[in-house]
């Protein structure tokens, strides 16, 4: 794993909204009594959701105190999982699948459209700050591959075409419709079911 470090630049204060705070209230009262710690991880992932996808500081020492723990341990969580951004990744954060699946189908036409309509480089941010893009493994899709995932949606069955369509409607601060771009719903076979049950008759 590569060491991740946290931006440069960082805000000097951070706390929870009202919205944020009653959502950490209700996950801490989920945990046996004296067991609150054990929610750092929830409450990091709605401190990247209010701050525009990304964990300031700011944010670690603010759930440090929250929770009465050392602030190093909120640290060594935030820094340890992928999940969790370090730096301003922008409103939209696109995560395109590369593993053997999606690759097979055509990835690299998805980053290719990445490249040409967000930033040359992943994890850096577009000209108007507002997105960024990076390739990471498996996100669980393989049957609508490839795909790729814009904060908490998933786009499937993608093509280069497509792909550049959902990102001019982000880059325009549209919010394009997730799911499948071919028509299909969930995971279904795309020529029709096949099952035992169309051959019952034969």
């Amino acid at each position: 794993m590569s060491l991740r470090r946290p931006a440069k630049d960082q805000p000097e204060n951070f706390e929870f909204n009202s919205a944020s705070l009653e959502a950490a209230k209700n996950i801490i009262a989920q945990y046996p009594e004296g067991k609150q710690q054990s929610a750092v991880m929830p409450l990091l992932y709605i401190a990247q959701r209010q701050n525009n996808n990304w964990i300031p500081l700011a944010a670690m020492k603010y759930i440090a105190k929250f929770l009465d723990m050392p602030y190093i341990k909120v640290y060594e969580v935030a820094t340890f999982y992928s999940m969790y951004n370090l730096s301003p990744v922008g409103k939209y954060f696109i995560q395109v699948c590369t593993t053997t699946p999606c690759m097979i189908r055509g990835a690299n036409k998805l980053v290719e459209a990445c490249r040409e309509k967000i930033s040359e480089n992943e994890n850096e941010l577009s000209q108007d700050k507002s997105c960024s893009w990076m390739e990471v493994e498996c996100l669980g899709a393989c049957v609508n591959a490839p795909m790729m995932q814009i904060n908490d949606e998933y786009y499937e069955d993608l093509d280069k075409e497509k792909t550049l369509e959902i990102l001019d409607k982000i880059l325009k601060g549209q919010t394009p419709k997730p799911g499948s771009y071919r028509g299909r719903i969930n995971n279904e076979p795309e020529n029709n079911r096949k099952t035992l049950m169309d051959f019952k008759n034969a």
